[in-house]
């Protein structure tokens, strides 16, 4: 399907399965409503079983490349100032874009690369303005004892294609409740200028709500009476209708794939602390608090309106877009371990283009999804609670026992075959194509 669409991603970091209305939370269960997002699910596709890595740096890495982050070796987070993000020779997904001729921007957390060379600019985006790593480095002016001369400080940056990026501000916890409005604004501002150009375009729009510290906007500060927590739930759906809005008001809506998700399961730390709604579970977890996160697929005339529980999975996107657009695919043997999902989110296919999917936290395989069932190697059902590594694996069906109580492996041994199936498969193809290790040099 080779034609010129426009495509909006807008990911929100740390949104749980639980928190908009759409998924059971919203204003009653909540604190805050979220009428905009409800509004987006109800006039297109609403997966229950879209599925993420464990943290951001994983899941972005995975959203960028279509491959695991085991692959990469950008499967955590780490401090500025040492290696972290993915290596020149990843192939990315906004790379895929601009060569079908599409203007791409990056507006938001970047997560995958904080010198040069590895930025957004450098991957494939024309231009970015966001933040290199993480929004918790917005509390280290204000800590105690600070010493910028062993901790670098955090800085909002910009770069467009084919110059260096460089720092514009400090991201401290005051520009940490602004930065939201300013990503929304830039964005705005990319969409109107592309469509007055007449030029297909991908907006990256990675929001930072609700990564803790939650911090809302002053304008939200107070607006739902529920705390912080919850005005910047709400500060989030408004954003996302900013987006919306803009986008009806240029008549762009038919001609653009949208889509509103998150990279991970629920913010756990105090007194930031989100839901996942039914799933047991965090983020830094393989509950399925962790797995499963919002995802919300927009396409009037070509997405049909429609809830699902099929499987799937973050790498699927770049094969999805690059069907959509008639995009390249790497030709070198690189396992590519996404699968396009086209012809299901355009409602030709009943079923998912996947059955499962293997997890990992950092190098450890901890689970297997297939079908109904998840088998797990290693049992952590909360962060820091001590991985405990199985001799007998965990075996849950996830529609009997949907918070994972009840190990039922005993009774249903026949399941071991086709999971350790795709165990196998997945370590023929690293042997054959060995996995980067974290922090390798380009």
């Amino acid at each position: 399907m080779s034609t010129s669409p426009n495509i909006v991603l807008i990911v929100a970091d740390n949104l749980g399965w639980g928190e908009l209305g759409c998924y059971g939370g919203g204003e009653m269960m909540r604190g805050a409503a979220t009428p905009r997002i409800d509004a987006l699910a109800a006039s297109g596709m609403r997966l229950l079983n879209y599925n993420v890595e464990s943290d951001c740096v994983p899941t972005r890495s995975a959203l960028m490349t279509g491959r695991h982050p085991i692959r990469t070796g950008a499967f955590q987070s780490v401090p500025p100032g040492l290696p972290q993000g993915l290596q020149r020779k990843e192939w990315t997904l906004a790379q895929m874009a601009s060569a079908a001729g599409y203007a791409t921007a990056h507006y938001g957390k970047w997560h995958l690369g904080d010198i040069d060379g590895r930025y957004p600019s450098d991957r494939g985006f024309d231009e970015w303005y966001g933040i290199p790593r993480t929004t918790d480095e917005t509390q280290f002016t204000s800590s105690i004892g600070f010493d910028p001369s062993v901790a670098e400080l955090p800085y909002i940056m910009e770069g467009k294609k084919g110059e260096p990026s460089h720092n514009v501000k400090i991201y401290d916890l005051e520009t940490r409740r602004t930065i939201d409005e300013e990503l929304v604004e830039r964005s705005k501002a990319f969409i109107e200028r592309n469509v007055r150009a007449a030029r297909p375009f991908f907006l990256y729009l990675p929001l930072v709500h609700l990564h803790f510290p939650t911090l809302p906007h002053k304008d939200f500060e107070g607006k739902t009476g529920m705390g912080e927590f919850a005005d910047s739930l709400a500060e989030m759906d408004f954003r996302v209708g900013q987006i919306v809005d803009q986008m009806d008001a240029l008549g762009i809506a038919d001609d653009t794939l949208l889509i509103f998700c998150s990279d991970n399961g629920p913010e756990f730390r105090a007194p930031y602390r989100g839901t996942a709604g039914p799933w047991t579970g965090t983020y830094h977890t393989a509950m399925e608090g962790s797995l499963r996160v919002p995802f919300i697929a927009r396409w009037p005339g070509k997405i049909p309106v429609d809830v699902n529980n099929q499987i799937v999975h973050v790498v699927d996107l770049l094969p999805t877009f690059a069907e959509l657009i008639g995009g390249g695919m790497p030709d070198d043997g690189r396992p590519i371990d996404g699968v396009s999902q086209l012809d299901f989110l355009l409602g030709k296919k009943i079923a998912s283009n996947r059955e499962g999917f293997l997890f990992y936290i950092k190098d450890e395989l901890r689970a297997v999804k297939w079908r109904d069932w998840k088998l797990h190697f290693v049992w952590e059902p909360y962060v820091n609670a001590g991985a405990n590594k199985l001799e007998s694996p965990y075996l849950f069906h996830l529609i009997q026992d949907p918070k994972e109580e009840t190990d039922i492996l005993v009774r249903n041994t026949w399941v071991l075959g086709p999971m350790l199936k795709m165990v196998r498969s997945f370590k023929d193809s690293v042997a054959a194509y060995p996995n980067t290790a974290p922090g390798a040099p380009d």
